[in-house]
């Protein structure tokens, strides 16, 4: 892989121009201190651009200096209020320069509900230049847009300092598999340990009466009680520690957590027991009861909830670590040392050994084979490969060795850039998830406020102190926004690493939403619904025709030609050596063609011709039928006969030519009208040859004829998805709700779509479109649960019902609903792994 290019520094007399700028006359007003912005920008080419920049961004209020360097692509501005950094770059970009964004991606520890995600957040974004932010539950990493090139150590101290462990991704260390699952699970034993007796001594002689007079004939109460204390102190002092080293700093800053919450909860129960213990003059005698059991079992039963999460996130990610499990370590070199992959340049050789996985992309160089890219394009069937071919890191090499010159390294292979795609889909967020993000910022202050008016009514409604801390601690406990922060974001990870084994990248998250609710999808003909190659579909004529056509058309560079000479190869026809070609533009071609037998059969020679009917003068009735049905279905004609001395010409036979529909088209369509999708066909080929291949797959909608800017037009006034492959269909791709790429078209179609298709199969549109749906609705059956688990249970907690006879849930009971809440999201998310490739 090349190095990209060193910036080259900018100009002596462009850095002193924004350094010296001329400072504000001594008598003048106090102004806030001038700023620097540097902006990679793109299209500036020559000095007439550098020009045009620095004059738009000169004519800005506030703007003191512009400095455009070519060398860099970079633009440096000092300013000062009114101008911003957002105003300048649309001005870069009105004049026809817009800035490039720049990504820092962070590793974000401690994250633990949506209140959290939101605070990571809202930290980032309110930083000069960043565009946007997203912050992600599930992978425990945050995505930051920025206009300018930032620190990614400064963006990482800041989210420190909101309380959280981070660091640039690039830095952080691989997380060992399953190590945060195992010190939850830990935590949760010893909390357990700790638990047991407490709970047993104080729930035990309220489910069993003799037990409570047998323990209480055995020792003191206050023995007990003092027991409970010591035991519950241990368990919130270090299993439970981390409620409370997160959650009191996020309360001291204005911006609770669900940590905040826990920690509320617990401390208000032990707080509230101790004084009964050891302080109980304080506390009316109706009043002294103890809940040591409460606070120490909520401990337990989160932390299990959590390790409980993690256990499911881990297995929400597996797709990731598949994927990047599918490249080997180590390559052979042809000296037949072993070397790390990392190690390996463009131009190196390596060697394969029969069952070995291909290290990186290349192309081979000597040897046979049959390579499996099932990984890549779903399908089972091995690749055949020969000196020239292309292969790629990841696959499997068949029986044969391979001498492979690498092509491509690092993140520039084929896997690294499948890899790169799940990942941001992964870390991406669905439109939808506005509506949480808004929800969850006013969510946990507003339940700590329920939870005081809760307290202080049943506080003043009976005076009973115990039965109101019930109520506040119930509170605050149920209502955890944990599922409502997973709901979203898990259920994208699973469903877009599903997705990725179907061989469906989803390039950007909302793509899912986007392709889940479309009505309308139209497809490219050439390459997407027919295998983008002509094939000859008839030969009408006598049996050693179609060598005297691949005889001739040996010489021929015309694109028809090669079907010939595949259909004669397909066929096991002998052909024949050809001498004196002659190309006659607007006609065809002609050669002189040995005759004699050949490959057993007997081949009568002569001046052979191939091309249009017009070559030959008069064309037999019969074949003129032939000739008239074909080209209504939109295929093409050679016509093969033998040209006289004189220039005449008979004609011996037709051979018809046309682009095959590809076999699982027809099925394709079906399925989406299945779905009550209505499928279109948009093509740059002529309309009596798209509108017989729409026929033939039952699609009633056809547009022929169609130039790339035509498709644009169409795709912006109908809307819906596009599924195209080649570089005419990019601005359709780009322009459509939703673009649709075949990963066997070009790289330009593939960067312009928002979905891409692994395998050249139009069936792959249908998963895509299944997959899209299935995520879409598991992340509203997600939402629903866990808005209508708050919605529902808090007014229990806060014992609303109770005077109409119902229930009120104690903090124990709140504790396992809350935690059964994050399960139930994230095994209804894991559903997704099962979703079926529409076959």
């Amino acid at each position: 892989m090349s190095s990209p290019p060193i910036p080259e520094p900018v100009p002596k007399n462009a850095v002193s121009q924004i350094a010296t700028a001329a400072p504000p006359p001594a008598d003048a007003r106090p102004q806030a201190s001038a700023e620097t912005a540097r902006f990679a920008v793109e299209g500036m080419t020559c000095a007439s651009c550098v020009g045009r920049i620095e004059r738009g961004l000169s004519a800005l209020p506030g703007v003191e200096a512009a400095v455009a360097n070519l060398g860099t692509r970079e633009v440096r501005v000092r300013f000062t209020a009114p101008a911003t950094r957002e105003s300048m770059a649309g001005t870069l970009a009105g004049i026809g320069y817009p800035v490039r964004p720049e990504t820092v991606e962070l590793s974000v520890e401690g994250m633990t509900c949506a209140s959290c995600v939101g605070r990571v957040e809202r930290v980032l974004k309110a930083q000069p230049g960043v565009i946007s932010t997203t912050a992600n539950l599930a992978t425990r990493r945050a995505r930051v847009v920025t206009l300018e090139p930032l620190d990614p150590e400064r963006l990482a101290a800041l989210v420190r300092k909101a309380g959280f462990e981070a660091q640039p991704l690039a830095e952080a260390a691989p997380r060992a598999e399953g190590s945060e699952e195992r010190a939850l699970w830990r935590d949760a034993l010893i909390a357990g340990i700790l638990t047991l007796p407490v709970f047993v001594t104080e729930m035990g002689g309220h489910l069993v009466p003799a037990f409570h007079h047998w323990l209480h004939g055995l020792t003191d109460p206050w023995n007990l009680w003092l027991m409970q204390f010591v035991l519950t102190t241990l368990v919130l002092a270090f299993p439970g520690r981390r409620f409370f080293a997160k959650g009191l700093p996020a309360l001291a800053r204005l911006a609770p957590d669900m940590n905040s919450l826990v920690a509320l909860g617990t401390f208000a129960a032990w707080a509230y027991s101790s004084v009964v213990t050891f302080l109980p003059g304080l506390v009316p005698a109706e009043s002294q009861s103890v809940y040591f059991e409460a606070a120490a079992v909520i401990v337990v039963l989160i932390l299990a909830g959590r390790a409980m999460e993690a256990r499911a996130r881990g297995r929400a990610g597996a797709a990731i670590s598949r994927l990047i499990g599918l490249q080997p370590r180590t390559a052979r070199l042809e000296s037949g040392a072993e070397v790390p992959v990392a190690s390996l340049l463009p131009g190196m050789r390596v060697t394969l050994r029969a069952g070995e996985r291909v290290p990186v992309d290349g192309h081979v160089v000597s040897g046979r084979s049959a390579v499996d890219e099932s990984m890549l394009t779903g399908e089972p069937l091995p690749v055949a490969k020969e000196p020239g071919a292309s292969v790629t890191g990841g696959t499997v090499n068949g029986t044969g060795a391979l001498v492979v010159e690498v092509s491509a390294v690092g993140s520039d292979t084929v896997l690294a850039r499948i890899t790169a795609m799940v990942e941001e889909a992964q870390g991406s967020k669905l439109p939808m998830q506005a509506l949480v993000d808004r929800v969850t910022l006013w969510f946990v202050p507003a339940v700590m406020a329920v939870a005081l008016v809760a307290t202080l009514a049943w506080l003043a409604i009976t005076g009973d102190m115990a039965r109101a801390l019930v109520a506040g601690v119930s509170v605050l406990i149920i209502a955890c926004p944990c599922a409502m922060g997973l709901a979203t974001p898990v259920s994208i990870l699973v469903g877009t690493g599903r997705a990725a084994e179907m061989g469906v990248l989803f390039r950007r998250g909302e793509a899912l939403q986007r392709l889940a609710d479309v009505k309308r999808i139209s497809f490219d003909k050439t390459g997407t619904l027919t295998e983008g190659r002509p094939r000859v579909t008839a030969v009408h004529g006598p049996e050693e025709m179609l060598a005297l056509a691949a005889a001739v058309e040996r010489g021929s560079e015309h694109p028809l030609a090669l079907a010939v000479l595949e259909a004669a190869a397909e066929a096991g026809s002998p052909v024949p050596v050809a001498t004196d070609f002659a190309a006659r533009p607007g006609y065809g071609a002609e050669a002189t063609v040995e005759g004699g037998r050949i490959g057993g059969a007997q081949i009568e020679g002569g001046r052979i011709g191939v091309g249009s009917a017009r070559m030959f003068g008069m064309v037999p009735e019969e074949l003129a039928r032939i000739a008239a049905e074909a080209s209504a279905r939109g295929e093409s004609l050679i016509h093969v006969g033998r040209i006289h001395p004189d220039g005449g010409g008979e004609v011996l036979g037709l051979i018809t030519v046309a682009d095959r529909v590809k076999p699982q088209s027809a099925r394709a369509v079906a399925a989406l009208k299945e779905m009550g999708v209505t499928p279109a066909m948009i093509s740059g080929d002529t309309p009596a040859a798209a509108q017989a291949v729409a026929a033939g797959l039952g699609i009633e909608e056809v547009h022929g004829g169609i130039l790339p800017e035509g498709k644009l037009a169409l795709i912006r006034e109908t809307r819906g998805a596009f599924v195209g492959d080649g570089i005419n269909d990019a601005p359709a791709l780009a322009a459509a709700e939703v673009g649709i790429s075949m990963g066997t078209g070009t790289d330009v179609a593939i960067e312009a779509g928002d979905v891409v298709l692994m395998r050249g199969d139009p069936l792959a549109v249908a998963s895509a479109l299944k997959i899209g749906r299935a995520v879409l609705r598991n992340i509203r059956e997600n939402l629903v649960w866990a808005f209508g688990y708050n919605v529902a249970l808090i007014p229990v907690a806060a014992g609303l019902l109770v005077p109409f006879g119902g229930p009120q849930l104690s903090p124990v009971l709140a504790a396992g609903a809350m935690a059964l809440s994050s399960v139930f999201v994230l095994s209804n998310a894991l559903r997704l792994r099962f979703v079926r490739d529409v076959r």
